[in-house]
């Protein structure tokens, strides 16, 4: 789909904007490290915008499809309560744990597992984390649904694949969270779309899960861009993953589909610095109101090449040989 020209901001949503940018908020161009700070998809009382984000929620349970997966009881439910954390523990070698860990995950619907030591990086400014790992899940979204943002009140396919994903995230985490409680280790589930003290992209981009791509998601070396994060935090003993650099902070630095498809303008062709860090930003005053009105947007990570299925490896063949020193010709 071209990109929606000359866009102009509903004034629904750009009337609750305060005086406080969300940029000045996420730390752009402050030049000290420091951890996130609370904002959109936290409690209203813990952030600056909580008007404009009751807003766009109530926006998307304008939407019947929307307002049944975003309902307490979705279609296939979020997964069970806690149980009670079993009264002593099985001892098993790390790397044991990390297997059987993993191979659970993705017998309970995920797609996608990594470990990483938990962070201070990953804690938001006000919150506290005492469990020292993080186990990151992700789960793959139908990319034809995905391709079919941004979402209107007739056709909410690509906002409903979002919300049934970050439902089935939520049924992973909170089963694994279960397994290891049952273990008698402590664990807590962390789900989307709203967060709580876990700052997730950075712990999963260590965990293995991909790499940050242009358009503030992540970009992983199988589903691109098209999949959600659900994590959980527990003091089980495990072992880290490695963070996989396949190129794709290099090919995104040429790349500009998400910029060009980008309807109100809101990716940067450039790094940006964002508390201490240079890394790929997207402008928040810009983004959230379109966001709001499409019902969560998504067209970046559906333009995203790494997206489209089977693609990723393809990208990753061509960067890897614009890589080698020597490349073999057919």
């Amino acid at each position: 789909m071209a990109r929606k020209k000359n866009y102009v901001a509903n004034a629904t949503f750009t009337a609750l904007m305060p005086e406080v940018s969300g940029n000045t908020v996420n730390g752009l161009g402050e030049a000290e490290v420091r951890p996130a700070s609370p904002f959109f998809w936290h409690p209203a009382a813990k952030q600056t915008h909580g008007p404009l984000q009751a807003a766009v929620t109530d926006h998307l349970q304008s939407v019947p499809e929307l307002s049944e997966h975003f309902s307490r009881r979705p279609p296939g439910g979020r997964g069970p309560q806690p149980v009670p954390q079993a009264a002593s523990k099985v001892e098993k070698s790390p790397q044991t744990w990390v297997e059987e860990i993993k191979s659970f995950s993705l017998s309970q619907e995920g797609d996608l597992v990594g470990i990483a030591r938990m962070s201070p990086r990953y804690v938001y400014d006000g919150y506290q984390i005492d469990e020292p790992w993080v186990i990151l899940v992700g789960v793959a979204m139908n990319y034809a649904e995905l391709a079919q943002v941004p979402a209107t009140f007739d056709n909410p396919t690509g906002a409903v694949v979002v919300a049934q994903e970050y439902n089935r995230a939520a049924r992973v985490c909170r089963a694994l969270t279960n397994h290891i409680l049952q273990q008698g280790y402590y664990a807590k589930a962390y789900q989307g779309p709203y967060a709580s003290a876990l700052n997730m992209i950075p712990a999963a981009i260590d965990a293995g899960l991909g790499e940050l791509g242009k358009h503030g998601s992540m970009i992983n070396r199988e589903f691109g861009s098209s999949f959600r994060l659900s994590a959980v935090t527990t003091d089980l003993p495990l072992i880290a993953d490695e963070p996989d650099n396949f190129g794709a902070d290099d090919y995104c630095t040429r790349c500009e589909a998400c910029v060009r498809a980008c309807p109100p303008d809101a990716i940067f062709n450039s790094k940006q610095t964002v508390r201490g860090v240079e890394k790929w930003y997207v402008d928040f005053d810009k983004c959230i109101p379109y966001f709001g009105e499409t019902f969560g947007c998504g067209i970046c990570i559906a333009r995203c090449p790494f997206s489209r299925p089977g693609n990723a490896f393809k990208l990753i063949e061509r960067i890897n040989k614009k890589s080698d020193p020597n490349p073999t010709t057919d």
